[in-house]
């Protein structure tokens, strides 16, 4: 309520200020008012004004050529840039390798078809706003020119035909948005009771740390570890030397490095650091397959068939990037004592290069969400998840029980998984135990692994409906199987990123009767990428290119979603992620320093030791020389980038305020995606 307004002191102020305009506006002779009158004398006058004339100007001067230095360098800044950019672009365009994606594509194809039709509806916008037809609709009765007619008859194509399917289909996936939505709250809430309640996976006994005199032997189960690799060379030095200092006895414990390389060179420095660390005394064997069929499956398959398996109770696999703990057998055994129907114990993965670069970081953003939220609360709540394919131990007898490793996928360790669970088999996931592992840092082996995450899924449910559905597991499991699993988290959530955001957002733009609300395309999407940045708290600062990098890799995703649902040629391609081993030197000499123990706790000379290294160093030598790696350009990236910029101008002249940001800064971040500026950068 507002005040009510003083009228006296008004009428008091009026009074006073006339009388004071009064007394300052009496003639200046008057005698009784010379004491208002102050003169100011100066020896030169004309001289003094001169001088601040003179320096006023010079200042002025002084400023005006400073900004034009500023802006002569934010224009030489943004010249540079350009060109720098153009430069870039046209060395990746002209390049014979640039090309990582096939022109002949089916979704290249239909991409390139939409930037033609959008570029094609954003000339007969511009014709229409600037002829004044956006603020007055022209009808067909009262078109005058043929143009106008046609931008008439135009519009009640567009209302009464276009609009209203694709208003249908946006209403479709935006609540499959907010379905998808909903799981994630309610994977966070149960995180949060997790936290909360301090829930965690409890192990019957404990290991003693290091070697103790007098212990029985016995009390150690016989583990079997396998670490498969296929060309590794710049990270099999380290997964090897991490798994043979890990702390359990070695008579129990047995490696087999599986290597599936065809190039001979690494073949021959694999077998020399096996040598090496075998006159070390650790027990470990050399496997290479002549027939190598099934990839990393056929691998594991293939190992798993030799007859001294029969005597190992346990199996630990490790990729060749990876380094576990020397504790980590000790932490993850116990879990099995007493647990007679648990089949895997999964760890969490940590990652030694996270803050490379903006793509490491991001990736470390949806990991951390992975492994913290859906892992975690799924091995709580349903005592199953997806094994992660490494950093697990898996029970031998479980393996046989759901059929062993098959080669119907490329993603071996989700069929495993699932059909252990099938069995009635539980699995438990530690948070607490972590593995250290490599990320991808160039966005070409990164968009590789994300097409085979993705499209395997797509096969697996395909070869495995039936038999969930025949399996005597409980309803609410088959039910978590189909709808969770596999069709919300694997199929549903790539759809609706890609349709909604790529594709049905530029056209509502172009068909204003359809509409998306901006909840939908700015306060959800920020809300989600709060919710999966709070494992990882310190990418905050992130947060944006974290939402712009999203949907940008949904092109990815949803390519490899249809490839693997249809049966597409590139959904059985299995390309090894590379890794540029960015740990190894430090760790190297760490694991160099645990072995001395090892060397000295057996009776074996140095010198028998020293011939390994001396085959490795000869070996080093006649390395091939390793192919030029070089920055790509992706079509589809760059195709979807122009589209939402074309739709950012036309969502310009209907001043859609949050449409237009979205569509811009979205279409900026395909356009880098697409000229390969994010991630690592080869000179």
């Amino acid at each position: 309520m507002s005040r009510a307004p003083n009228y006296e002191f008004q009428e008091w102020w009026n009074k006073q200020r006339e009388k004071n305009h009064e007394l300052f506006t009496n003639d200046s002779n008057n005698p009784s008012n010379g004491f208002l009158t102050v003169e100011i004398s100066s020896p030169n006058p004309d001289r003094t004004a001169e001088k601040d004339r003179a320096r006023s100007a010079r200042q002025l001067s002084w400023v005006v050529l400073l900004r034009f230095q500023q802006l002569a360098n934010s224009l030489a800044w943004i010249t540079n840039a350009s060109i720098l950019l153009l430069r870039t672009a046209n060395r990746r365009i002209s390049s014979a390798d640039s090309s990582s994606d096939s022109s002949a594509s089916r979704l290249y194809r239909i991409i390139k078809f939409f930037l033609f039709l959008v570029l094609l509806l954003l000339c007969v916008e511009l014709v229409a706003y600037f002829k004044g037809w956006h603020f007055s609709p022209p009808s067909a009765a009262s078109a005058e020119a043929a143009v106008e007619l046609v931008y008439a008859k135009w519009l009640e194509i567009r209302a009464d035909y276009l609009a209203p399917p694709l208003q249908s289909l946006a209403n479709v996936c935006i609540v499959l948005f907010l379905i998808q939505s909903v799981d994630r709250v309610v994977l966070m809430l149960g995180c949060f009771w997790i936290k909360f309640r301090r829930v965690q996976p409890t192990a019957s006994m404990e290991y003693p740390v290091g070697r103790v005199e007098g212990e029985n032997l016995e009390d150690y189960p016989m583990v079997l570890v396998q670490i498969p690799m296929c060309n590794e060379r710049e990270v099999y030095q380290q997964s090897i030397a991490a798994v043979c200092i890990m702390d359990w006895p070695k008579e129990r414990m047995l490696v087999q490095v599986l290597d599936d390389s065809d190039d001979l060179d690494v073949q021959l420095l694999i077998k020399a650091e096996v040598q090496k660390w075998q006159q070390r005394g650790v027990h470990m064997l050399y496997r290479h397959r002549l027939i190598r069929t099934g990839y990393k499956a056929g691998n594991l398959k293939s190992a798993m068939n030799c007859d001294y398996v029969k005597n190992y109770e346990f199996v630990a696999i490790f990729d060749a990037d990876f380094q576990p703990s020397p504790n980590f057998l000790k932490k993850t055994i116990p879990y099995f004592k007493g647990n007679d129907d648990l089949a895997l114990v999964q760890t969490r993965w940590a990652f030694v290069n996270k803050h490379e670069n903006l793509l490491t970081r991001l990736q470390n953003i949806n990991l951390s969400f992975h492994f913290e939220v859906e892992q975690q609360v799924n091995g709580v709540f349903i005592n199953f998840f997806g094994f992660n394919g490494t950093a697990g131990v898996w029970r031998i007898k479980a393996l046989e029980d759901c059929g062993g490793w098959l080669e119907r996928t490329t993603v071996e360790d989700m069929d495993i998984a699932v059909r252990a669970h099938l069995c009635g088999w539980k699995f438990v996931y530690l948070n607490d135990v972590k593995c250290l592992c490599e990320l991808p840092e160039s966005y070409e082996a990164y968009k590789k692994q994300q097409h085979r995450w993705h499209s395997g899924p797509m096969q697996l449910f395909r070869l495995c409906f039936v038999d969930i559905l025949r399996s005597k597991v409980s309803v609410a499991k088959k039910a978590n199987l189909i709808f969770l699993f596999f069709l919300l988290r694997k199929l549903i959530l790539p759809f609706y990123s890609f349709t909604l955001f790529c594709i049905i957002l530029p056209l509502t733009m172009f068909l204003p009767e359809a509409q998306l609300p901006a909840w939908v395309v700015c306060y959800v999407p920020g809300i989600m990428s709060v919710l999966n940045i709070l494992p990882a708290p310190r990418s905050f600062p992130f947060i944006v290119p974290y939402l712009l990098f999203e949907n940008t890799m949904s092109v990815t995703k949803f390519n490899a979603m249809i490839s693997g649902l249809f049966r597409f040629g590139s959904s059985y391609e299995w390309i090894v992620t590379k890794k540029l081993g960015r740990s190894s030197e430090a760790d190297l000499v760490a694991y160099e320093k645990e072995s001395e123990t090892l060397v000295e706790a057996t009776s074996l000379l140095r010198s028998s030791s020293d011939s390994g290294l001396e085959e490795l160093s000869k070996l080093e030598v006649t390395k091939k020389t390793v192919k030029t790696r070089r920055n790509r350009l992706y079509r589809k990236e760059l195709a979807l980038a122009f589209i939402l910029l074309t739709a950012s101008v036309r969502s310009l002249l209907s001043a859609q305020g949050i449409h237009f940001y979205f569509l811009l800064f979205q279409g900026i971040t395909f356009l880098v995606v697409g000229l390969d500026l994010i991630g690592e950068q080869v000179s």
